[in-house]
């Protein structure tokens, strides 16, 4: 029997197209424009398709070497602060899933209150800075590494999990870490991996860290390149702007490279998706 559709579910699927239309659109006006000619970029006749398609433009921004330098930097805080997140995240919400650990109370009461507050910009520039991790990876790492939202739920998973689990361990001999390292963290793989995702995205797209603790342009993230492009109209091979046509191709050489630091995390998502909802909705429902 086939399903029988109301005037309102097409009016709801006509809001969806909108919405995705609106989403989608600027992507693949960026991907146009950057894959397009000049001539047709200096006339404004690309739309949702390249002219005289060429890659010229994303040769000009791999020929810059503060590019390729920016990429390699984002890459390896995306990694290593993925990791320590997900490790210390784990390990405290771990900790705090346990009824009989000490203070467990008051412990949670201190994550839940910096959901609402926080010590504030300068403070913890003070702090970055007393620990001597300015202009070092650490600091891009470190100051972010645990996100009490993202312990919360982990918090919760680990809390839905079978107490059988942990007995078989203790019968095995095993330590309550090695409880977590050998146990509970491969039957978590699902919180693990969207979690992680909420990590990597937020920790690839993080520029504003770099701004208040890297000095040394050696360091750079890709999202400073990107953010020093957009608002100075710097080009990507480091030209100035001459008049308004130079303007225009600078656009396109700022197209190419948002969306060369867009695709690598967008390519993330179809490996994790069979997790993410999973992982989301246990970590959320189950108390």
């Amino acid at each position: 029997m086939k399903p029988k559709f109301s005037a309102f579910d097409f009016f709801l699927y006509f809001i969806l197209f909108c919405v995705v239309v609106s989403a989608l659109y600027p992507f693949i006006y960026m991907i146009a424009v950057s894959f397009s000619g000049t001539v047709p970029v200096l006339k404004g006749e690309v739309f949702l398709w390249p002219k005289q398609f060429n890659l010229d433009t994303y040769a000009a921004v791999f020929d810059n070497p503060q590019i390729g330098r920016a990429y390699i930097n984002t890459i390896i805080y995306t990694v290593l602060g993925t990791t320590i997140s997900l490790l210390v995240s784990a390990a405290g919400a771990y900790a705090l899933s346990k009824n009989h650990m000490l203070l467990r109370k008051t412990f949670m009461i201190m994550v839940v209150i910096t959901l609402f507050f926080s010590g504030g910009m300068i403070p913890t520039f003070l702090v970055v800075r007393s620990y001597h991790l300015i202009d070092t990876i650490w600091a891009m790492v470190l100051p972010l590494a645990v996100s009490s939202w993202n312990l919360i739920v982990m918090r919760t998973f680990f809390a839905g999990m079978p107490q059988e689990v942990e007995e078989s361990g203790k019968i095995d001999g095993l330590t309550d870490v090695g409880i977590f390292f050998r146990l509970v963290l491969p039957l978590s793989k699902a919180i693990l991996a969207t979690i992680g995702l909420f990590y990597g995205v937020s920790i690839w797209n993080n520029f504003f860290s770099a701004l208040l603790y890297l000095r040394d342009a050696d360091l750079y993230p890709l999202q400073i390149i990107v953010r020093n492009m957009v608002l100075q109209g710097s080009s990507a091979n480091g030209a100035g702007n001459i008049g308004g046509d130079s303007m225009i191709i600078d656009e396109a050489l700022k197209y190419a490279t948002i969306i060369i630091t867009t695709v690598p995390i967008l390519m993330v998502y179809p490996f994790l998706q069979k997790y993410f909802a999973k992982g989301a909705l246990i970590g959320s429902v189950k108390g």
